[in-house]
């Protein structure tokens, strides 16, 4: 189904890595996120956004997948009752009463989680190989078709998984055995093997292929869920992918990694001494769009494929990228090299090249041009392959003047966050004069919460650090707020907590999201950028979302948010 933006909606953002329930495994999976459609549906709230759900890498990042195409295993419901493969014993067995209770403490344990869950996994493998893999059940054809479905993809995946475990479970494909860095040559070194190692360890490669088979199914049954409780599944494609990844060991061609993408020096806020001078270097690979042109975009149009069976809407994240993306000559373990050169030492070091835009920076009316037709040509590749899933494109930053009128051009909303979008004095711009074909969010999950914001400012004056700015920065949120007398209390009020609410759901924005701490008025976030550190990607909220509606402050925050959507006609 087609979402339309004649219909204006309204609802939140979390994490699936967040998401308590009763009986998790110390992660959030598919069933907290039907519990949150149920909570959803209940207030009346119509979108449950997600950050991507691809397969982390060792950061935990969610837009550093080991895979663009495979879904993340930690968000598989793993109990008899959702996998009729897993038995009960040995889900007693594994999944102890002592261990989950120290995994459901505090914030994300990766490692404990994903030690449990991979047990887990392995023990219903081991079931539907007993009992279905060579019999004509009805589970076993389903999965076959999913082999068949999947065919293009799955092959490749499930091999480098097999060669990542093969090589200390490290993706650095270029630093692995000389026979497994590229798929041709580990194909020939598979065959070279004996038959008992060999047979080991394409079962290996066949426990991958189940495991995406349950994410996938789990994902796609949620989506089905949600459309009957018109709540409808927002997901998250980042523009880039990991330069350690599934998608660049097995499609080198497509990809420059002379290389890195990035985002341009920051002027304006002051995130780091690198980030200042030459930007922000995310280490991902360049595409070689002539490459892809070539071949009719195949990699790109089966990762929106992917994501359209098991999302109603996503957003591109660095939606840019298709333009021009800012690119390193560099990878960013050698920043602190880079970083007190002048730039004639680095193009010394570099052979001639310098941090910069391409295809083309936009110096010229031709340089322009040709970045926005590249741009529009993506898009629509992306827009085509999407069908019937609505497309939501995250255009900030530095952003180009030909941006905005080609996705209008294109009938795809961009975004919209106040604190970003400022008169020349500083001023919040009027959130009324808004475009229609826009989603409105107080904050992503790059930014603090509202609540957080306005407790720093007041940090800061009381540490006397640019006490002037800060208190000017709280007399601009009141007045964004419309709360234009008196003085910034120091608390983050529920007075104020409201009447930010109120004038961001009332913006003639098609689509409105608020995180769910900014719904809550908490002060935790689920990301610093820049920072790798256990608290990124891994906090929780401290309530399972039964417990949502028992605490009477929490319902009292819900209930005036549900409210004020419906009062700003967001109710579909």
């Amino acid at each position: 189904m087609k979402l339309s933006s004649s219909q204006s909606l309204a609802g939140i953002l979390e994490p699936v890595f967040a998401i308590r329930t009763e009986e998790d495994l110390g992660i959030g999976d598919t069933e907290g996120v039907r519990q949150m459609i149920d909570w959803c549906h209940r207030h009346r709230l119509s979108i449950l956004q997600t950050l991507p759900i691809n397969e982390i890498s060792d950061d935990n990042s969610p837009y550093n997948a080991l895979s663009s195409l495979a879904l993340e295993p930690s968000t598989i419901a793993i109990s008899p009752r959702h996998i009729p493969d897993l038995s009960p014993a040995a889900f007693k067995a594994l999944a102890r009463s002592d261990l989950l209770a120290d995994l459901r403490q505090g914030p994300v344990n990766y490692p404990g989680v994903k030690a449990l869950k991979r047990k887990l996994l392995e023990a219903a493998f081991d079931g539907f190989l007993l009992r279905h893999f060579k019999l004509e059940t009805e589970r076993a054809v389903q999965f076959r078709s999913f082999l068949t479905e999947n065919a293009d993809w799955l092959s490749d995946y499930s091999l480098f998984r097999v060669l990542m475990e093969e090589n200390g479970n490290l993706p650095t494909w270029d630093r692995w055995a000389l026979e497994h860095r590229t798929p041709l040559v580990a194909r020939a070194w598979l065959l070279s093997l004996s038959e008992k190692r060999r047979e080991e360890l394409e079962r290996k490669q066949l426990f991958f292929k189940y495991v995406q088979w349950l994410a996938f199914s789990q994902w796609q049954a949620l989506k089905a869920y949600g459309t009957e409780q018109k709540v409808y599944l927002m997901g998250d494609i980042p523009f880039g992918v990991g330069r350690y990844s599934a998608d660049v060991w097995a499609n080198r061609a497509i990809f420059d990694l002379d290389w890195s993408g990035g985002a341009p020096p920051e002027k304006v806020f002051k995130v780091d001494p690198f980030t200042e001078k030459w930007g922000q270097n995310w280490g991902i690979p360049i595409y070689r769009w002539d490459v892809l042109r070539r071949r009719d975009f195949d990699w790109w149009r089966t990762r929106v494929g992917n994501i359209q069976k098991v999302f109603h809407l996503y957003r591109i994240d660095h939606v840019l990228g298709f333009f021009r993306i800012y690119s390193f000559p560099w990878t960013p373990d050698r920043n602190a090299e880079f970083l007190p050169l002048t730039e004639a030492q680095a193009a010394v070091k570099t052979g001639g090249r310098l941090p910069g835009f391409k295809q083309f920076p936009d110096d010229t009316a031709e340089h322009k041009a040709a970045n926005q037709a590249q741009g529009e040509e993506l898009l629509r590749v992306v827009l085509e392959a999407s069908g019937e899933t609505t497309v939501v494109a995250e255009d900030l930053g530095v952003v180009p003047e030909y941006v905005a009128p080609t996705l209008r051009k294109l009938n795809t909303p961009g975004f919209r966050i106040p604190t970003l979008f400022r008169e020349p004095d500083g001023r919040y711009s009027d959130p009324k004069e808004y475009p229609r074909l826009s989603l409105v969010q107080p904050a992503t999950h790059d930014h603090q919460p509202l609540a957080a914001a306005w407790a720093e400012c007041w940090r800061n004056i009381d540490a006397g650090k640019d006490a002037e700015i800060n208190r000017r920065e709280l007399g601009l949120m009141m007045e964004f707020a419309g709360l234009k007398n008196g003085e910034p209390s120091r608390e983050f009020t529920d007075e104020l907590h409201e009447a930010m609410t109120r004038v961001v759901l009332q913006a003639p924005s098609w689509l409105a999201v608020f995180q769910i701490t900014d719904v809550f008025g908490m002060t935790q976030r689920f990301n610093t950028p820049g920072s790798v550190s256990l608290n990124n990607w891994s906090y929780r909220l401290p309530y399972a979302v039964d417990e949502l509606d028992e605490d009477p402050v929490l319902l009292a925050q819900t209930e005036m948010f549900s409210r004020l959507a419906q009062e700003s006609g967001r109710v579909a």
